[in-house]
């Protein structure tokens, strides 16, 4: 599978998306530099982790009016995979690709952890191959990851199986307890109806290598892989 990783200016966590879908994966990826207009040709578009173009007036607000995204929206738009990570997942709010918002964490607080995640979602290629009884620890690293939708599209993601992971604790007990940032309905990670665009908060490429301690990224990723090559 072809990946392209967009690099906005900030970007900071390209580098760790592009060695895990590289080399720990074994997938063709190529840069795809903000001011591009060209996906070459890509199956799945990577919008990464940082802090695109400093974060100013909002997170991935000014990236979401970069000369790539009106191909990276069309590419959706046409059924191509779509992932966001941290900062790529506040941007596909922005753009309007994926429903709600993310806010400033409850505590007002950067937060830079592992947490542990329960997997959802039965029909979304990222997540339908994962054991929805384990807690997958991986970390996070934000200030604006306090996810947020109305009563409405909450009942609407729930519907339409759209949540892909909630925040849990090490037994997979989901709680207020296990909540890191207030997310609404401890929501760490959604994707569209079409089931193309997934956005989530975690990092899995900050836990894909045995050298970390900790794999359990990499089965998310390769749960992605599985689903579309099957």
């Amino acid at each position: 599978m072809k990946f392209g990783i967009v690099i906005f200016p900030g970007s900071n966590c390209d580098e760790d998306i592009i060695y895990t879908l590289h080399h720990t994966l074994g997938q063709e990826v190529v840069k795809l530099w903000h001011k591009d207009t060209d996906l070459q040709g890509c199956e799945c578009i990577v919008l990464p982790g940082g802090f695109s173009y400093g974060d100013y007036l909002r997170s991935g607000a000014i990236a979401r009016f970069s000369p790539i995204m009106e191909k990276v929206i069309e590419h959706a738009n046409n059924g191509g995979y779509l992932i966001g990570i941290c900062n790529g997942f506040q941007i596909l709010t922005e753009a309007g690709l994926l429903p709600g918002a993310l806010l400033h964490n409850i505590g007002q607080k950067f937060i830079c952890r592992n947490v542990y995640l329960k997997p959802e979602s039965q029909s979304a290629a990222l997540t339908s191959r994962l054991d929805a009884s384990k807690a997958y620890k991986i970390p996070i690293a934000h200030a604006e990851g306090r996810y947020y939708a109305d009563g409405q599209t909450l009942q609407q993601l729930k519907d339409n199986d759209q949540i892909l992971f909630r925040y849990c604790n090490e037994n997979g007990q989901v709680d207020e307890a296990a909540n890191p940032n207030g997310s609404a309905e401890n929501i760490a990670g959604i994707c569209n109806v079409q089931k193309n665009v997934f956005g989530m908060m975690p990092h899995p490429e900050r836990a894909a290598e045995s050298a970390l301690g900790n794999t359990d990224g990499k089965a998310i990723l390769e749960g992605l892989l599985t689903q579309v090559l099957a």
